[in-house]
């Protein structure tokens, strides 16, 4: 019933904007940050993923990410990815604005999708600003602790949003911009508690638009959207297609 609903409340409230988090990404394997098992129960961000930190000690948040990053290169779309870019192709859903960076949604099959923190895609020098896609850095980083640019030595970065560093302004304006637009802001697998990206619902419903949550456990914004669903992504997110999609003649 309750994918049901979300099925109907997309159909009403067009265009939806979806918002993913790390909830999307655990059921491919990819560990989220906050939870009692998470990334961050291990490792204090702030040592090993912090711009600071970095300009400190880059091999040691290499120590984090070599891991991560082969991690997230191996990993694959699960249900939830292509459930979002099956609805893409239903034309329900006008764009995905994720936090993630891990690339699955794109891999799915999404077409639009606004990268708010950056993905594992490229990483940069910031020796000689030379730029070298995930293939490359995989390479480099065979038998090194970390990648080192070709042309100057210096140690890569990933091009992901580390804590300190200010978003893009691009892609946060964009998702700005989605999120004031829609008329229903979907919420798949967030805790809302990051901002920026945590105050887009709000743009969303002082527009006049509606937001829906998916997700497991509480977020800030529960109270305040016209559906809130308690599950994996992975769980609802099919179903919801099954109700979307055209009945076969």
């Amino acid at each position: 019933m309750s994918a049901r609903a979300l099925a109907e409340l997309i159909r009403a409230r067009q265009p939806c904007v979806v918002l993913t988090g790390a909830g999307v990404s655990t059921e491919s394997g990819i560990p989220d940050f906050r939870s009692p098992g998470g990334l961050w129960a291990d490792f204090d961000p702030l040592e090993y993923g912090s711009i600071d930190a970095f300009r400190r000690d880059p091999l040691k948040v290499w120590s984090f990410y070599r891991p991560r990053v082969k991690m997230l290169a191996e990993a694959e779309p699960n249900s939830a990815h292509r459930a979002l870019a099956e609805v893409e192709r239903l034309g329900l859903v006008r764009a995905v604005v994720t936090q993630n960076i891990d690339l699955l949604h794109e891999r799915a099959g999404s077409r639009e999708v606004v990268e708010v923190h950056g993905s594992i895609r490229t990483s940069s020098c910031p020796g000689c600003g030379e730029r070298y896609p995930l293939e490359r850095v995989i390479e480099l980083l065979d038998g090194s602790e970390a990648p080192a640019c070709v042309a100057c030595g210096a140690v890569l970065k990933p091009d992901v949003v580390f804590f300190g560093e200010l978003l893009q302004p691009e892609p946060i304006d964009r998702a700005l911009e989605l999120a004031r637009e829609a008329g229903l802001l979907l919420v798949v697998g967030s805790s809302l508690e990051v901002h920026p990206v945590a105050g887009l619902p709000l743009e969303t419903l002082g527009a006049g638009g509606e937001l829906a949550i998916v997700n497991q456990g509480p977020t800030p914004f529960d109270d305040r959207a016209t559906l809130r669903i308690e599950g994996t992504a992975g769980e609802v997110l099919p179903a919801v297609v099954d109700s979307l999609r055209p009945p076969r003649a």
